[in-house]
């Protein structure tokens, strides 16, 4: 039994691991969303000022294109995570699966020798009345 307790606190144990790496990926896909959608109004305040909003034009502003591909790469890194994120789903699907798989195999052990106390507590029970039926026959 000791071995089953310790293997289901090491399964809920990679439970909680990939729940935390879920929650790390998602909080990171958020904060470059956040970080993109400022750079964008960066970038629209930089066009606005210069007056310039053609990437092509020659004097369109050097902070504006440094904030653009800042803000690309932040895009792309974001879906990269995203591909992460789904793995790391998958991952603590699995993980929790494996933890119930345990548990139920807990639970059937528990209940069998459930069973069998009591069916001993009714053996010893069962002896006990023959033994008082058979004083009782002997009077």
């Amino acid at each position: 039994m000791k071995s089953r307790d310790t293997l289901i606190r090491l399964k809920r144990f990679h439970v909680d691991e990939k729940r935390r790496r879920v929650a790390q990926i998602e909080a990171m896909i958020a904060e470059f969303q956040r970080m993109a959608t400022e750079l964008d109004r960066e970038i629209e305040n930089e066009e606005r000022r210069a007056g310039i909003s053609d990437t092509a034009h020659f004097a369109y502003p050097t902070y504006a294109k440094a904030a653009r591909t800042r803000r690309d790469n932040l895009l792309h890194s974001a879906g990269e995570l995203n591909d992460q994120l789904e793995e790391a789903k998958a991952a603590l699907n699995e993980a929790f699966e494996e933890l119930k798989k345990v548990e139920i195999l807990e639970d059937r052990e528990k209940a069998a020798e459930r069973a069998e106390l009591a069916l001993r507590d009714q053996i010893e029970t069962d002896r006990i009345a023959a033994r008082m039926r058979y004083a009782a026959g002997r009077l």
